[in-house]
Protein backbone atom coordinates (compact mmCIF):
# COMPACT_ATOMS: atom_id res chain seq x y z
CA UNK A 1 0.00 0.00 0.00
CA UNK A 2 1.39 3.43 -0.93
CA UNK A 3 2.01 6.06 1.72
CA UNK A 4 -0.66 8.77 2.10
CA UNK A 5 0.07 11.87 0.06
CA UNK A 6 1.53 14.70 2.12
CA UNK A 7 -0.56 17.88 2.14
CA UNK A 8 1.16 21.23 1.53
CA UNK A 9 0.96 23.96 4.18
CA UNK A 10 -1.30 27.05 3.95
CA UNK A 11 -1.87 27.99 0.31
CA UNK A 12 -2.42 31.31 -1.42
CA UNK A 13 -2.80 31.96 -5.14
CA UNK A 14 -1.86 35.15 -6.97
CA UNK A 15 -1.78 36.25 -10.63
CA UNK A 16 1.71 37.06 -11.86
CA UNK A 17 2.00 40.85 -11.96
CA UNK A 18 5.20 42.94 -12.17
CA UNK A 19 5.56 42.94 -8.38
CA UNK A 20 5.61 39.11 -8.43
CA UNK A 21 8.13 38.64 -11.25
CA UNK A 22 10.89 37.84 -8.75
CA UNK A 23 8.73 35.08 -7.26
CA UNK A 24 8.22 33.50 -10.68
CA UNK A 25 11.94 33.82 -11.39
CA UNK A 26 12.71 32.13 -8.06
CA UNK A 27 10.31 29.28 -8.77
CA UNK A 28 11.61 28.65 -12.30
CA UNK A 29 15.26 28.83 -11.24
CA UNK A 30 18.26 29.26 -13.50
CA UNK A 31 16.98 26.69 -16.03
CA UNK A 32 13.66 28.47 -16.60
CA UNK A 33 11.52 25.61 -15.22
CA UNK A 34 12.54 23.18 -17.97
CA UNK A 35 15.56 23.47 -20.27
CA UNK A 36 15.30 27.22 -20.74
CA UNK A 37 11.65 27.21 -21.78
CA UNK A 38 10.44 29.97 -19.43
CA UNK A 39 6.92 28.90 -20.39
CA UNK A 40 7.18 30.37 -23.89
CA UNK A 41 6.84 27.14 -25.91
CA UNK A 42 3.18 27.75 -26.73
CA UNK A 43 3.53 31.53 -27.10
CA UNK A 44 6.26 31.82 -29.73
CA UNK A 45 6.71 30.51 -33.29
CA UNK A 46 8.99 27.44 -33.18
CA UNK A 47 11.92 29.09 -34.96
CA UNK A 48 11.78 32.09 -32.65
CA UNK A 49 11.51 29.86 -29.57
CA UNK A 50 14.51 27.80 -30.65
CA UNK A 51 16.57 30.92 -31.34
CA UNK A 52 15.67 32.57 -28.03
CA UNK A 53 15.61 29.55 -25.73
CA UNK A 54 17.18 30.38 -22.39
CA UNK A 55 18.01 34.04 -21.78
CA UNK A 56 15.85 35.14 -24.72
CA UNK A 57 12.73 33.29 -23.61
CA UNK A 58 13.22 34.64 -20.10
CA UNK A 59 13.30 38.18 -21.50
CA UNK A 60 10.15 37.47 -23.52
CA UNK A 61 8.24 36.25 -20.47
CA UNK A 62 9.48 39.15 -18.35
CA UNK A 63 8.35 41.59 -21.06
CA UNK A 64 4.83 40.12 -20.93
CA UNK A 65 4.75 40.57 -17.17
CA UNK A 66 6.14 44.11 -17.15
CA UNK A 67 3.62 45.10 -19.85
CA UNK A 68 0.84 43.98 -17.51
CA UNK A 69 -0.19 40.88 -19.46
CA UNK A 70 -0.77 38.32 -16.73
CA UNK A 71 0.68 35.04 -18.08
CA UNK A 72 -0.52 32.83 -15.26
CA UNK A 73 -1.05 32.19 -11.57
CA UNK A 74 1.42 31.33 -8.80
CA UNK A 75 0.67 29.11 -5.83
CA UNK A 76 2.44 29.96 -2.59
CA UNK A 77 2.97 27.54 0.27
CA UNK A 78 3.50 29.43 3.51
CA UNK A 79 4.53 32.45 1.45
CA UNK A 80 7.02 30.55 -0.74
CA UNK A 81 6.39 30.31 -4.51
CA UNK A 82 5.70 26.62 -5.05
CA UNK A 83 3.71 26.10 -8.26
CA UNK A 84 2.73 27.79 -11.51
CA UNK A 85 -0.16 27.50 -13.94
CA UNK A 86 0.01 29.21 -17.34
CA UNK A 87 -3.46 30.43 -18.31
CA UNK A 88 -4.65 33.06 -20.78
CA UNK A 89 -7.04 33.47 -23.72
CA UNK A 90 -6.28 30.76 -26.30
CA UNK A 91 -5.35 33.36 -28.94
CA UNK A 92 -2.22 34.14 -26.89
CA UNK A 93 -0.89 30.61 -27.58
CA UNK A 94 -0.23 30.31 -31.32
CA UNK A 95 1.48 26.97 -30.69
CA UNK A 96 -1.96 25.45 -30.10
CA UNK A 97 -3.01 26.45 -33.60
CA UNK A 98 -0.23 24.32 -35.08
CA UNK A 99 -1.48 21.17 -33.35
CA UNK A 100 -3.99 18.93 -35.10
CA UNK A 101 -4.61 17.06 -31.86
CA UNK A 102 -5.32 20.28 -29.93
CA UNK A 103 -7.13 22.17 -32.70
CA UNK A 104 -10.24 24.12 -31.63
CA UNK A 105 -13.21 21.94 -30.73
CA UNK A 106 -15.71 24.57 -31.91
CA UNK A 107 -16.09 28.34 -32.23
CA UNK A 108 -16.47 28.94 -28.48
CA UNK A 109 -13.95 31.52 -27.20
CA UNK A 110 -11.87 29.81 -24.51
CA UNK A 111 -9.06 30.51 -22.10
CA UNK A 112 -6.39 27.81 -22.24
CA UNK A 113 -4.31 26.15 -19.54
CA UNK A 114 -1.09 25.08 -21.26
CA UNK A 115 1.55 24.49 -18.61
CA UNK A 116 2.26 23.67 -14.98
CA UNK A 117 5.45 23.75 -12.97
CA UNK A 118 5.72 22.58 -9.36
CA UNK A 119 8.90 23.02 -7.33
CA UNK A 120 10.49 19.69 -6.46
CA UNK A 121 9.79 19.81 -2.68
CA UNK A 122 6.06 20.24 -3.37
CA UNK A 123 5.50 17.59 -6.03
CA UNK A 124 3.08 14.69 -5.54
CA UNK A 125 1.08 16.64 -2.96
CA UNK A 126 -1.96 17.46 -5.08
CA UNK A 127 -0.77 21.01 -5.77
CA UNK A 128 -1.39 20.85 -9.53
CA UNK A 129 -5.15 20.36 -9.05
CA UNK A 130 -5.24 23.19 -6.52
CA UNK A 131 -3.40 25.74 -8.66
CA UNK A 132 -5.53 24.65 -11.63
CA UNK A 133 -8.75 25.25 -9.69
CA UNK A 134 -7.51 28.66 -8.51
CA UNK A 135 -6.40 29.62 -12.04
CA UNK A 136 -9.74 28.55 -13.48
CA UNK A 137 -11.56 30.67 -10.92
CA UNK A 138 -9.28 33.61 -11.80
CA UNK A 139 -10.10 33.21 -15.52
CA UNK A 140 -13.84 33.04 -14.87
CA UNK A 141 -13.60 36.23 -12.77
CA UNK A 142 -11.84 37.87 -15.74
CA UNK A 143 -14.75 36.97 -18.02
CA UNK A 144 -13.80 33.54 -19.37
CA UNK A 145 -16.97 31.53 -19.90
CA UNK A 146 -15.00 28.40 -20.81
CA UNK A 147 -11.54 27.32 -19.64
CA UNK A 148 -9.87 24.56 -21.62
CA UNK A 149 -6.97 22.25 -20.78
CA UNK A 150 -4.92 19.62 -22.59
CA UNK A 151 -3.70 17.08 -20.03
CA UNK A 152 -1.95 13.79 -20.64
CA UNK A 153 -3.86 10.59 -19.90
CA UNK A 154 -1.06 8.30 -18.73
CA UNK A 155 -3.36 5.26 -18.45
CA UNK A 156 -1.39 3.87 -15.55
CA UNK A 157 2.04 4.53 -17.03
CA UNK A 158 4.71 6.62 -15.34
CA UNK A 159 6.51 9.53 -16.97
CA UNK A 160 9.14 11.97 -15.67
CA UNK A 161 7.54 15.17 -14.35
CA UNK A 162 8.98 17.50 -17.05
CA UNK A 163 7.23 15.51 -19.80
CA UNK A 164 3.74 16.03 -18.39
CA UNK A 165 3.97 19.82 -18.19
CA UNK A 166 0.42 20.22 -19.59
CA UNK A 167 -0.88 18.37 -16.53
CA UNK A 168 -2.31 14.93 -15.89
CA UNK A 169 -5.93 13.94 -16.46
CA UNK A 170 -6.79 13.23 -12.77
CA UNK A 171 -5.88 16.82 -11.75
CA UNK A 172 -8.34 18.21 -14.31
CA UNK A 173 -11.08 15.83 -13.22
CA UNK A 174 -10.46 16.83 -9.59
CA UNK A 175 -10.76 20.51 -10.56
CA UNK A 176 -14.15 19.92 -12.19
CA UNK A 177 -13.16 19.74 -15.86
CA UNK A 178 -15.08 17.53 -18.30
CA UNK A 179 -13.72 15.85 -21.43
CA UNK A 180 -15.14 17.32 -24.65
CA UNK A 181 -12.88 15.82 -27.34
CA UNK A 182 -10.07 13.30 -27.81
CA UNK A 183 -8.18 13.08 -31.09
CA UNK A 184 -5.33 11.05 -29.63
CA UNK A 185 -5.59 8.17 -27.13
CA UNK A 186 -3.56 10.02 -24.52
CA UNK A 187 -4.57 13.66 -25.15
CA UNK A 188 -8.09 14.58 -24.06
CA UNK A 189 -9.36 18.15 -24.37
CA UNK A 190 -11.03 19.15 -21.12
CA UNK A 191 -13.33 22.09 -20.34
CA UNK A 192 -14.61 23.91 -17.31
CA UNK A 193 -17.68 26.08 -17.89
CA UNK A 194 -18.45 29.06 -15.65
CA UNK A 195 -21.29 28.54 -13.18
CA UNK A 196 -24.62 29.67 -14.61
CA UNK A 197 -23.65 29.00 -18.24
Amino acid sequence: MSAPRKQPGPLTFRPVTPSRWKDLETLFGKHGACAGCWCMWWRLPRAEFNAKRGAGTKRSLKRLVTEGKVPGVLAYVEGMPAAWCSIAPRRQFPGLERSRVLAPVDDTPVWSVVCFFVARPFRRQGLTAKVLAASTEYAHRRGARVVEGYPVDMRGKVSPDPWVYTGLLPAFVQAGFVEVARRSPTRPIMRHVAAGD
